[in-house]
């Protein structure tokens, strides 16, 4: 009990709810999802993806945090309690926030850069071609911007679970939400005729995201769609990261589990739904389906595009969507610091501010070098996933591609078939709650996902060409 003290709690099921939407309700979702949805038939993809959400996230999202609670332990010694031979697992977990931590960092600053450009009048700028490439490829700013984004969020860590996180998961989230509607509803009533002298509304554009595109579709590539949202679903809902088994080691005995994750689950779907709802209106309005890009060209090349097209209106647009996207990242950063904060502090008994003075340094270094891949230390690398690209990308493959498709197959075996399932429903239901799908749960856990996981993490590293 005195370990737990010392570590921390949510102090209720909101502040847990929040904070674990939060730390789902990041750049990955602003960016990917919209670009996926219009890359793969718009509502087909939505479609297949509320499906995998609802089966596949709801049963790895079940898993890290009842394990978490469970253990009452960071991924990094939560496996090894689990069972004493799956160690290993929760440090490859851990490693997966370890290597994304120092890029995220890198890109939080460049979304801090962007806010003040909109928030100083430059605005036109920014939709320059050239821009984005021409700061990233500085010496000196994207430093400083990264160094204010670490500094942020090492703020809210050094608080605690309860002072900081949980604090700031309660003010930063509903604002957030408020601005991903508000941006929204008003992408949906623009406007604009091209040089050519079509006209494209945002209603249109609605449409095209939100209605299914069968036409032509071969089953090669309604499977392609189901392997693009299985990879979303890891941005969506933070699974094989470390990130759930932290907050669920945080939330105390007498928390109705399963209401709290269906109630992240939908918080979760509905944010990524009205990410995409808020960016492929806009860019469809304004540069076509040819606008849609993946990764950071979306919103840091074509978006600010779409602002300047929108004249007066799209200053104070891009002022309040960037303000969403700090909200977002900021919420992201801290739950992938604090699940390497909270293995310190289980591992080796560190306290939280040395942790997090630990992690913070850390982050910083690792930041510096991906802001330098840019200039100093800027080579090219051809990946196995058929992109070339640098040090940032680099990071992103190895955590994205290949250990957290690795962590959560893993996960599946160890619940599935070594421990069995009743581990964790044992968990959920403490306290005489109700396990819903629980069947579902056990086909999941078993069987499907870790199939679908094996494919997705083939298809990942090469080795499955499709």
């Amino acid at each position: 009990m005195e370990s737990n003290k010392s570590r921390g709690n949510f102090t209720g099921k909101l502040g847990f709810v929040l904070a674990a939407a939060g730390s789902a309700v990041g750049l990955g979702n602003i960016w990917r999802f919209p670009y996926l949805a219009a890359k793969d038939g718009g509502g087909l993809f939505i479609f297949c993806y509320i499906i995998l959400a609802l089966t596949f996230g709801f049963a790895l999202l079940t898993t890290e945090i009842a394990i978490g609670r469970k253990t009452a332990q960071s991924p990094l010694t939560a496996y090894g309690v689990i069972h004493p031979k799956w160690k290993g697992l929760g440090v490859l977990a851990s490693l997966v926030p370890v290597i994304i931590l120092p890029y995220y960092l890198a890109i939080g600053g460049w979304v801090i850069k962007y806010l003040t450009v909109f928030l100083t009048g430059q605005a036109e700028n920014a939709a320059e071609d050239g821009y984005f490439t021409g700061f990233i490829s500085q010496h000196a700013s994207p430093v400083v911007f990264m160094l204010v984004f670490a500094v942020i969020s090492s703020a809210i860590i050094f608080g605690g679970v309860d002072n900081g996180i949980e604090r700031a998961s309660k003010f930063i989230m509903p604002l957030l939400l408020v601005l991903i509607i508000g941006i929204a509803v008003y992408a949906l009533t623009i406007s604009h005729t091209d040089a050519s002298g079509i006209k494209r509304t945002g209603l249109e554009g609605l449409k095209i995201y939100l209605l299914p595109n069968f036409k032509d579709v071969t089953l090669h590539q309604l499977f392609m769609v189901i392997m693009d949202a299985l990879g979303q679903l890891f941005f969506s809902i933070s699974v094989a990261m470390g990130i759930m088994v932290a907050y669920g080691s945080y939330v105390k005995k007498d928390v109705n589990l399963m209401q709290s994750i269906n109630q992240i689950e939908i918080f979760d779907t509905v944010v990524a739904l009205l990410a995409g709802l808020m960016i492929v209106p806009a860019v469809y309005v304004f540069m076509g389906t040819e606008g849609m890009s993946g990764g950071p060209g979306l919103m840091f090349i074509s978006l600010p595009k779409v602002f300047a097209a929108m004249g007066k209106a799209g200053t104070i647009v891009g002022v309040l969507f960037f303000i969403m996207v700090v909200f977002a990242a900021v919420t992201s950063a801290v739950s992938i610091m604090e699940a390497i904060v909270s293995g310190l502090v289980d591992k080796f008994h560190f306290s939280r501010k040395k942790s997090a003075s630990i992690v913070m340094v850390y982050g910083i270094i690792g930041g510096l070098a991906v802001c330098f891949g840019y200039n100093y230390l800027y080579f090219e690398l051809k990946l196995p996933n058929g992109t070339t690209g640098q040090l940032l990308d680099l990071l992103d493959y190895i955590s994205n591609n290949c250990l957290m498709p690795l962590v959560a197959f893993l996960t599946c075996i160890l619940i599935g078939w070594v421990v069995k399932p009743k581990t964790v429903i044992d968990e959920v239901t403490l306290g005489g709650y109700k396990f819903g799908r629980r069947h579902l749960y056990i086909a999941m856990i078993t069987a499907i996902a870790p199939v679908l996981l094996l494919l997705l993490l083939l298809q990942s590293v090469g080795i499955l060409h499709l």
